[in-house]
């Protein structure tokens, strides 16, 4: 079985899911790391160059190769559940665990960090995180099989509430 992490960017889906593959000897995939690899560009500068849709379509290629596989965690990116292909394709050998993070902690986490762009590009990080939540909280808590509140706990508590419910 896989470990699926979904939740807006700055969530912690990276660092709690190494910590898990590290807990339950499985191996830890982090989509947007794979596509910086392959791509050998930054996300801003493949969004820049070429667009979102072009990174989302870079997603979806990888989580097919990734998908196949079991025994795996997999950290997606904050946008992967917007294509029921990639939920669908996640889900055949998987668990979703939403990382369920207030928009007070991510802008805390990540408002400056400029390695991860503006989705919009017109708006402030904080109007265009709220928008965002609006429209993706329905599709994480829906494809969710887990739900875990972040807000006031350590990755490494997150990482053994994971363990303990799956």
């Amino acid at each position: 079985m896989n470990i699926i992490l979904v939740g807006l960017r700055g969530s912690g889906k990276s660092t709690v899911g190494k910590i898990i593959s590290r807990k339950l000897n499985k191996t830890f995939y982090d989509l947007d790391s794979i596509i910086i690899k392959k791509e050998k560009k930054t996300i801003p500068e493949l969004v820049g160059k070429y667009g979102w849709e072009y990174f989302r379509e870079r997603e979806t290629e990888t989580i097919k190769e990734i998908s196949k596989g079991e025994n795996s965690v997999i950290a997606t990116g904050g946008g992967t559940i917007k294509k029921n292909e990639n939920i669908d394709m996640l889900k055949k050998k998987g668990k979703f665990i939403f990382l369920k993070t207030s928009l007070e902690q991510i802008t805390a986490r990540i408002g400056d960090d400029k390695s991860r762009p503006s989705l919009e590009g017109k708006k402030s990080f904080i109007d265009e995180m709220q928008e965002i939540w609006i429209m993706r909280k329905p599709i994480y808590e829906q494809v969710a099989d887990i739900i875990i509140e972040t807000d006031d706990k350590s990755p490494e508590e997150v990482a053994n509430e994971i363990i303990s419910r799956l």
